[in-house]
C-alpha cells in the first residue's frame, strides 16, 4: 500500500515531460508578468523630470538595474521562444531541461533587479547607510524564500533510495 506522498500510478516518461513542460509554462507566466511590469517602470524612469537630479551613483545603479531587468526579461521569455522554434522536433526533454535552467537564471536576475530597484529608490528617499541595510535585508529575504527554503524542502523530502521525487 503506497504511503501518503507516493503516487499510486507511475507516469510514463512522455507524460512526465509533458507535465513538467506545463508546470514551467505556468511558472513562466507568473515570473514574466512581474519582470515585465518592473522593466516597464524602469524604462520610464529615465524620462522623468527628477532623473536629471540623480548623482553618478544613482545613475550607475539605474543603468545596472535596467541591464539586469533586460537580462531577466530575456531569460524568462526564452523558454517560449525555444519551444516555438523546436515545436514538433521531438526535443521536449531537452527543452524542459534548458527552460528550467533559464527560469532559474531569470529568477536570479529578477531578484537582483528588484534589489537594485530598491537600492535606487531607497538611496534617493533615505540618505545614508540605511538604504543599503534595508536592501540587504530584503535580498536576504529573497534568498531565503526563493532558494534556501526550496532546497531545504527538497532535501527533507528526498526518498532514502536516492531516486528524486520529481525530476
Amino acid at each position: 500500500m503506497p504511503g501518503a506522498g507516493e503516487q499510486v500510478e507511475r507516469e510514463s516518461p512522455r507524460d512526465r515531460v509533458n507535465r513538467q513542460w506545463h508546470e514551467i509554462l505556468q511558472e513562466t507566466r507568473v515570473a514574466q508578468t512581474g519582470v515585465q511590469i518592473l522593466f516597464g517602470f524602469l524604462l520610464s524612469v529615465a524620462f522623468t523630470a527628477r532623473f536629471d537630479d540623480l548623482g553618478a551613483f544613482d545613475r550607475t545603479v539605474y543603468v545596472v538595474t535596467v541591464i539586469l531587468g533586460a537580462g531577466a526579461t530575456g531569460a524568462l521569455i526564452a523558454p517560449v521562444s525555444i519551444h516555438r522554434f523546436l515545436s514538433g522536433q521531438r526535443m521536449k526533454d531537452e527543452v524542459v531541461v534548458v527552460a528550467g535552467r533559464l527560469m532559474m537564471c531569470g529568477m536570479v536576475l529578477l531578484a537582483l533587479t528588484v534589489g537594485s530597484t530598491l537600492l535606487l529608490i531607497l538611496h534617493v528617499v533615505i540618505p545614508g547607510l540605511l538604504a543599503e541595510v534595508l536592501v540587504g535585508i530584503v535580498m536576504l529575504w529573497f534568498v531565503c524564500c526563493w532558494y534556501v527554503l526550496p532546497v531545504w524542502l527538497r532535501n527533507r523530502a528526498e526518498p532514502k533510495g536516492g531516486e528524486p521525487l520529481d525530476g
